[in-house]
Order: C-alpha cells, then sequence, then structure tokens
C-alpha cells in the first residue's frame, strides 16, 4: 500500500497484490478474491473506485494473453462499474468517474 502508479494515484489497498495471487489460481480465484473485496468494501467508495482500477488494469493484462482470465476480469469490471454508477451519489459518484475516467 502507498505505491504510487504512473498516473499519480496512490494505492490505498493490497487488492492488485490480491489479485496477483488469485491468478496464479485461476478464474475461480479471481472471482473469490473480487467477492470478498465487494463484500467487505461496498459501503468505502474509495476502496470500490480502487478495485475498479485494479480490475481494468488486470484486464489489460491479459488481453490476448489468456483470453479466461481477460473475460473474468472484465466481466467483473463491468458489474462493479454498474454497480458503483447505480449506488454511488454526489461526492462518491465523482469521485469514482474523476480517478476511474
Amino acid at each position: 500500500m502507498g505505491q504510487i502508479i504512473s498516473n499519480g494515484y496512490e494505492m490505498k489497498t493490497t487488492f492488485w497484490e490480491d489479485f496477483c495471487i488469485a491468478d496464479a489460481f485461476g478464474v475461480s480465484a479471481i472471482e473469490d478474491t473480487y467477492n470478498r473485496a465487494f463484500n467487505g468494501w461496498k459501503h468505502d467508495y474509495i476502496y470500490l473506485t480502487e478495485l475498479s482500477l485494479v480490475l481494468n488494469w488486470k484486464m489489460f493484462q491479459w488481453h490476448e494473453k489468456d483470453d479466461s482470465k481477460y473475460q473474468i476480469y472484465h466481466n467483473l469490471y463491468t458489474k462493479l462499474d454498474a454497480w458503483c454508477m447505480d449506488n454511488l451519489i454526489n461526492s462518491e459518484l465523482i469521485y469514482y468517474i474523476d480517478k476511474t475516467d
């Protein structure tokens, strides 16, 4: 945590590391990691935003390298993005859009 990535965003969670570990165990582990992260943090818009960022980065990491991993990350990202757009409001939604756009 605390790592700053190229666009200036400072990581606040271990989501990247968690999904890197899950990658080694396949699609079911990725889905389980997502479910635990979402259920544990669905009331924290900052962590949800970071979860969305990580899913997007992982999706592109696996694009054209491993279709099953690409597809699960794409599906989870799409699912989370829709949830955020439907459930975050006011400054939470502005924060989400600003960081993920």
